[in-house]
């Protein structure tokens, strides 16, 4: 089981940054799990954005953030960040981290095999 809390969500002008964390609550090794962030924008379905392996060697990210987005990890903390630059109103969206049940992520599978979800921050970007 993981618990997770994010934090940092906010309003942003359309250019500027933003910085989400998520921290996660487990009997489980933080750094052997696989983590990642979603989005769901007004009236629209969940979307991947970016995902991380245990060791942070393998990142990936939606074609939409890719180069605009980070996402990192500080296993010592059990949190996890999402680095927002370059902010677009289309980033508008609640937010959303998780957790895998094993070491990485998948992009072939449901959710990209996350199992774990915090409850979400809201992102508004202004144009």
């Amino acid at each position: 089981q993981v618990q997770l809390v994010e934090s940092g969500g906010g309003l942003v002008q359309a250019g500027g940054s933003l910085r989400l964390s998520c921290t996660a609550s487990t009997a489980r090794t933080f750094s052997t799990i696989g983590l990642g962030w979603f989005r769901r924008p007004p009236g629209k379905e969940r979307e991947f954005v970016a995902a991380i392996s245990w060791s942070a060697g393998n990142t990936y990210y939606a074609d939409s953030v890719n180069g605009r987005f980070t996402i990192s990890r500080d296993n010592a903390k059990n949190t996890f960040y999402l680095q927002m630059n370059s902010l677009k109103p289309e980033d508008t969206a609640v937010y959303y981290c998780a957790a895998s049940k094993g070491d990485t992520y998948y992009p072939g599978a449901v959710d990209y095999g996350m199992e774990y979800w915090g409850k979400g921050t809201l992102v508004t970007v202004s144009s």
